[in-house]
């Protein structure tokens, strides 16, 4: 059976060389993955690039709540799609919506032709368009790679129908790229349900940076007040034993 690809979600340089040392064979940088994900820093992306071999997907998301976007921010947004082409990604993240939920084409047309000859990712935006089949098709025709999602749901866990449907209606087309709430208590169920190729997965632990412990009062974020003490990082020996699963359930 063909080898299954597993794909590592980064927050930070530091998680792009754990998912490789874990044995992943894709890592997707970020920043801020308590929100979703959103855009590295250029740093972080020509680091990546510099210290690990395996393919870098750069994520390019201006902000996180929606992904409606105004003509300054889909501005931005071409020009971090020309920069990560022209530092090495391997491919670019990004995914674009009217604000009725459907896919903006022409916009997303713009990106994938700035992207060239490096793969170009639709991402979980496709997780809230009205019509998953309609949207699949559409992809199709501007030449998108491969498609992250949940199949609509928290989860893949819970959306592994839909995932399975898609697959089958991509039939090669596209990629699937099933990502969302995988883990390695999951991970054999997911790939039972959907018969899928490749997973995204993010395996995260907590390190403690303890230099704000003196004044605990001071808070630097928003609403949400995640600790400043925690830091969640990718944990390489999660990403071994995910390895070994796949091989197990590929064998």
């Amino acid at each position: 059976m063909k080898k299954l690809l597993i794909e590592i979600c980064a927050g930070s340089v530091e998680d792009v060389i754990a998912a490789e040392v874990g044995g992943a064979d894709r890592v997707e940088l970020n920043s801020a993955l308590m929100l979703g994900g959103l855009t590295p820093s250029s740093g972080a992306l020509v680091e990546a690039k510099r210290l690990v071999n395996i393919p870098v997907m750069a994520m390019v998301r201006p902000r996180a709540g929606g992904f409606c976007y105004s003509t300054e921010e889909f501005n931005q947004m071409e020009l971090d799609v020309q920069y990560s082409v022209e530092h090495n990604a391997d491919g670019v993240v990004f995914g674009i919506l009217h604000s009725t939920g459907e896919i903006d084409i022409e916009r997303t047309k713009k990106l994938v032709k700035l992207c060239g000859d490096k793969q170009a990712v639709f991402h979980r935006a496709f997780d809230v368009v009205p019509d998953p089949f309609t949207a699949l098709e559409q992809l199709i025709d501007i030449g998108v790679t491969r498609i992250l999602t949940s199949g609509q749901e928290c989860s893949c866990y819970n959306g592994a129908e839909m995932l399975r449907q898609l697959i089958e209606k991509a039939a090669g087309r596209i990629q699937i790229l099933p990502g969302g709430g995988i883990d390695v208590f999951n991970l054999r169920d997911v790939i039972e349900r959907t018969g899928t190729d490749q997973v995204h997965m993010a395996l995260l632990s907590v390190k403690h940076d303890t230099s704000t412990s003196l004044h605990p009062q001071v808070f630097f974020g928003g609403e949400l007040r995640p600790s400043e003490i925690e830091i969640m990082c990718t944990n390489s020996n999660d990403v071994s034993h995910a390895v070994r699963v796949a091989e197990i359930l590929k064998m």
